[in-house]
């Protein structure tokens, strides 16, 4: 049995009860924790997190559900946890990462990955050239940080999008540009990756004049196959952002598959009950043996701590293994 925390906003929301009764379900024990009541006590050598008057302590495993508002924050405290030695299903790094949606295209097109072609302007006297560089209008317009598909516009004509670019940037919102896939007509697909394999994938499809495909703005969805291409393609995507639990974004081109976004923190809501896949199970079992390969190497790195030790004192003192 685990003592597994959950860290969710949202106790009420259908991922986080989802996985609380897979967890249960398997024997472990669970408790939801609201990381914006969490405290971080930064000390030399004894990191702490307080929750409601006490300390944390005891538990085996992390299953982070930081929603995008509060990243930076939730990111910390994930930091925090992994500080204290304590298995974390989403590491805090790869969750500012993929949150990220400019580093995160650089990464996976750098290494190898079909995305869209993206843009983001230095300097807004630059922006009518670079828009040229993308092709046909219309263009779409996404703010680094959207969620939901909100944030996310479709601008007509070149004017649109430059005026939509100096409104954000006026705020102190930074946005991207990019190609517009027409065939895709309003679809794209979430693949749900759980350790190193596609566990579900759905298309879903905008609601009529909508290009978003998003669920929350009212798209449909279906179960739907990937090919052996697409499923590659998540897989490595998911692997480059450093994450075990991840929901990939693809969109059918003329070119093949490009993927629009891997998301650190994906919903379970839409996809469970669009495939009928129990996935809070799959990632709970995924837990169990990220716990119990954790504690291996636990021992491991303490081993060869007591070997430098015996070694340093057979060297007058002086530790000289370093690992």
């Amino acid at each position: 049995m685990l003592n597994i925390a959950i860290l969710s906003r949202g106790p009420g929301l259908y991922s986080t009860q989802s996985l609380f009764r897979a967890a249960r379900s398997r024997g472990h024990y669970v408790r939801v924790i609201d990381h914006g009541q969490c405290s971080l006590l930064i000390e030399q050598g004894v990191p702490q997190v307080i929750y409601e008057g006490t300390r944390l302590v005891g538990m085996d495993a992390l299953i982070p559900r930081i929603g995008a508002s509060v990243t930076d924050y939730g990111a910390a405290v994930i930091r925090q946890f992994e500080l204290m030695d304590i298995y974390t299903a989403t590491r805090s790094e790869a969750l500012i990462m993929a949150r990220d949606k400019l580093k995160c295209l650089q990464i996976l097109s750098a290494n190898g990955i079909a995305v869209p072609r993206t843009i983001i302007a230095g300097m807004l006297e630059a922006l009518p050239r670079l828009i040229d560089t993308l092709g046909s209008l219309p263009i779409v317009v996404k703010m680094l940080e959207s969620t939901h598909g909100v944030g996310v516009m479709l601008a007509e004509s070149r004017n649109t999008a430059i005026s939509l670019v100096e409104a954000f940037t006026k705020l102190g919102q930074p946005v991207i540009l990019q190609e517009y896939i027409e065939e895709a007509s309003g679809t794209d697909i979430r693949a749900f990756v759980v350790g190193k394999r596609v566990v579900a994938s759905m298309l879903r499809q905008a609601q009529a004049g909508e290009f978003r495909s998003n669920m929350h703005l009212g798209a449909t969805a279906i179960p739907i196959p990937l090919t052996p291409a697409e499923e590659k393609i998540v897989l490595e995507s998911a692997r480059l952002m450093n994450l075990d639990i991840a929901g990939v974004d693809l969109l059918r081109s003329k070119r093949g598959p490009l993927v629009m976004e891997v998301n650190a923190s994906p919903g379970l809501e839409g996809i469970e009950n669009t495939t009928k896949v129990d996935i809070a199970a799959a990632i709970i079992e995924n837990i169990e043996r990220g716990v119990e390969k954790y504690a291996s190497r636990r021992k491991w790195r303490l081993g060869y701590w007591v070997l430098g030790l015996v070694l340093g004192y057979f060297e007058d003192g002086n530790v000289f293994f370093q690992f």
